[in-house]
């Protein structure tokens, strides 16, 4: 399993580069057709809506991943270990829940609710768009459900906040 989010992490750590880097140069070019042209680009503002929202949504995933997003444990860190990595199961759990039920089958529905409506200024459809949605949530459910067999082998525990007080 480690060997499979190694490989995720590297894969979404090359996606959010390239996205930015695409993000940067539609938001140049729209700026240089607008300012210096003098004929505004009719795709770039909505491509830039969409790489932006692909890479936010891709950039979470990996900040999930790397157990980087904010943690309020100050309680759970007071918990006896076996309560503390209870605690730390059953929060995983409800992020398994919340990907798996609002990402992924949410995201599905929205996907399929808007696979025949067009984009106004892009060749395609706002379907596919949306397919980033069931894309992340499986993919935080594949880092959940990593994240819960390293608490149970304890290899981890409620957060990686300890990290943090050490560096401070």
């Amino acid at each position: 399993m480690r060997t499979l989010k190694n490989v995720l992490d590297k894969v979404l750590a090359a996606a959010c580069v390239v996205l930015f880097a695409v993000l940067v140069l539609d938001v140049v070019w729209q700026v240089f057709s607008r300012q210096v042209i003098g004929d505004p680009s009719t795709w770039s503002e909505e491509a830039a809506r969409y790489i932006f929202v692909w890479l936010g949504f891709f950039a979470a995933a990996l900040v999930f991943s790397e157990r980087g997003h904010i943690a309020v444990d100050f309680l759970v860190r007071k918990l006896p270990r076996g309560i503390e990595r209870a605690v730390a199961v059953l929060v995983q759990v409800a992020i398994i829940a919340f990907a798996g039920i609002g990402l992924v089958w949410g995201g599905w529905r929205a996907a399929q609710g808007t696979w025949a409506t067009n984009l106004t200024a892009l060749p395609t459809q706002i379907g596919k768009m949306y397919l980033v949605m069931p894309v992340t949530g499986t993919l935080i459910v594949i880092y959940a459900l990593y994240h819960v067999t390293a608490v149970l082998r304890g290899d981890e525990v409620a957060t990686d906040a300890s990290d943090v007080d050490d560096a401070i």
